[in-house]
């Protein structure tokens, strides 16, 4: 188990040096030495990326050239992310490789609340080929999820050899099995089911899908929450006879849920503890990655499970949650970070067919029109509204941590002794691709502002430009990201910057 200190200086990313001065009860003087040189991990371009069922694939117009709202969107958020294809109504899809390929026969499936209903549909050509278009239009790339719960070897093959031709270098690669962890609930039998049945499942599926694509790459086990599968199957991979190729070991995660829970509220939501668990995930994802000589990534997960809450997944709290959430695994070495969504339909579809969220708003009087003024589901991060698309405030949180994209982030530990100070915040730095130095501090204290002095070093000289991620209060259906008209230019290597409490500030020297 990390300490708390430990905990906080891995997580960190910025500032060899500092000294604190309390000013008064609602501000806090902080100055931060930068240094120079970037040893912390590489934060791939792609490092973005947003989570869909694969049941949205099956309309054809949704991932399509011709739905311009949505692409518009997905390049807003993005010019270079990865779209991942999975969730649980993955486990009831069936490849229909022509019109005339019967239905395949449906397995036997126990119904539990939260998980979906043996609702089977088809995913075609038509679907796969549209999707294609729509990743040349947004030039994102794809994680695709082939069904494991009721599928086959040989049908999974078939899909496999026609996305991998379809999509061309769009695939990065292969998810077999959605949260396979939780198959003793509904699709497999707990008393046998575990990390050793599910990877000899697994390999079969596998093996007959490298059969058909000789290049193919997996990731897995794309485990809801059981992250000891991770040290599991790292620890079985040196006795496999020629195994697949694995190129990213994958896991969901969820803050909390479902939206009734009294716990799911932005005060926890935003505390450093909720880090502290991320960071405790990260630990053993790490090391079983490494073991395996492959990186880690969040394929699937959000504020809220079940399709979020209202007030806590929708509101500007979840975009501060969602930059220090990416940010921090970024700092553990993770390739990305996929937050769930998509439309109300395909994500209540996932968990039985409602939205939890819905009655809490019904039971609190919300009329027809204040429950649609939310986006469904709550937590996504793009919100469809009838044929408008919109970036909701989760998003905004990641793309504002997706500015280190493509840079070497700095590893230090100012978040340690500024959270020392009681002030809620943290700060991560990198090095970006072109050279220059940039910043985040994330002030998520409700009251508590910062003064911050960044010290660059005196020989350091250039000029500094800054964005802030803001919104009126935490609880604000909005967000923003602006970028100042105005530069500052270092006076001996320093210059000062004043962070709001809940908001988020970028400091970039050019």
């Amino acid at each position: 188990m990390l300490t708390r200190r430990k905990f906080l200086a891995t997580a960190a990313c910025t500032v060899a040096a500092i000294r604190v001065q309390v000013c008064g009860q609602s501000k806090v003087r902080v100055v931060l030495s930068i240094p120079k040189d970037a040893t912390g991990p590489h934060m791939p371009i792609d490092f973005v990326g947003l989570s869909y069922e694969v049941q949205q694939v099956a309309d054809s117009s949704f991932f399509s050239a011709q739905n311009s709202g949505l692409i518009r969107e997905f390049r807003a958020l993005s010019s270079t992310g990865v779209l991942r294809l999975g969730g649980n109504t993955s486990e009831f899809a069936y490849w229909k490789a022509t019109p005339d390929s019967p239905e395949p026969e449906r397995p036997q499936v126990r119904e539990v609340t939260g998980e979906p209903k043996a609702q089977y549909y088809a995913v075609t050509p038509e679907a796969v080929r549209t999707l294609a278009e729509f990743l040349q239009a947004t030039d994102w790339k794809c994680i695709y999820g082939i069904g494991m719960g009721t599928n086959t070897p040989a049908r999974a093959a078939d899909e496999a050899a026609f996305v991998a031709q379809t999509l061309g270098d769009r695939l990065q690669y292969f998810q077999i099995g959605n949260e396979a962890d939780l198959f003793d609930r509904h699709l497999r039998d707990p008393k046998t089911w575990s990390a050793k049945t599910y990877l000899q499942e697994w390999l079969t599926l596998a093996r007959a899908v490298a059969s058909r694509v000789s290049a193919a790459k997996f990731g897995m086990p794309d485990v809801a929450s059981k992250v000891s599968w991770l040290t599991e199957i790292a620890r079985q991979w040196p006795s496999i006879q020629a195994p697949p190729r694995v190129a990213t070991l994958t896991h969901h995660y969820y803050f909390g849920g479902p939206a009734k829970d009294p716990d799911v509220n932005i005060s926890n939501l935003l505390k450093p503890p909720t880090m502290q668990k991320v960071q405790n995930t990260a630990n053993i994802a790490s090391v079983a990655a490494s073991k395996m000589g492959a990186r880690v990534r969040m394929t699937e997960g959000n504020t809220c499970y079940r399709g979020g809450k209202p007030g806590v997944s929708d509101v500007f709290a979840a975009a501060l949650w969602s930059a220090d959430y990416s940010l921090l695994l970024a700092s553990n070495d993770y390739s990305g970070v996929n937050l769930h969504g998509g439309t109300g339909k395909s994500v209540a579809n996932s968990v039985g067919g409602t939205l939890p969220g819905d009655a809490l708003l019904q039971a609190k009087g919300g009329t027809p029109e204040q429950v649609a003024a939310h986006p469904h589901p709550f937590y996504t991060p793009i919100g469809t509204f009838g044929s408008n698309y919109v970036l909701e405030p989760v998003a905004y949180g990641l793309k504002f941590a997706g500015s280190f994209s493509g840079g070497a982030l700095l590893k230090t530990d100012f978040s340690i002794k500024l959270q020392d100070t009681g002030v809620n915040a943290t700060a991560y730095g990198a090095k970006l691709p072109g050279g220059h130095t940039s910043v985040i501090i994330l002030n998520k204290d409700a009251a508590a502002d910062l003064e911050v002095e960044l010290n660059f070093g005196r020989d350091t000289s250039g000029v500094v430009q800054t964005e802030t991620l803001h919104a009126p209060a935490l609880d604000s259906r909005e967000a923003h990201i602006t970028t100042s008209t105005k530069t500052d230019t270092l006076k001996q290597g320093k210059c000062s910057v004043t962070v709001p409490s809940a908001t988020g500030l970028r400091v970039t020297l050019s």
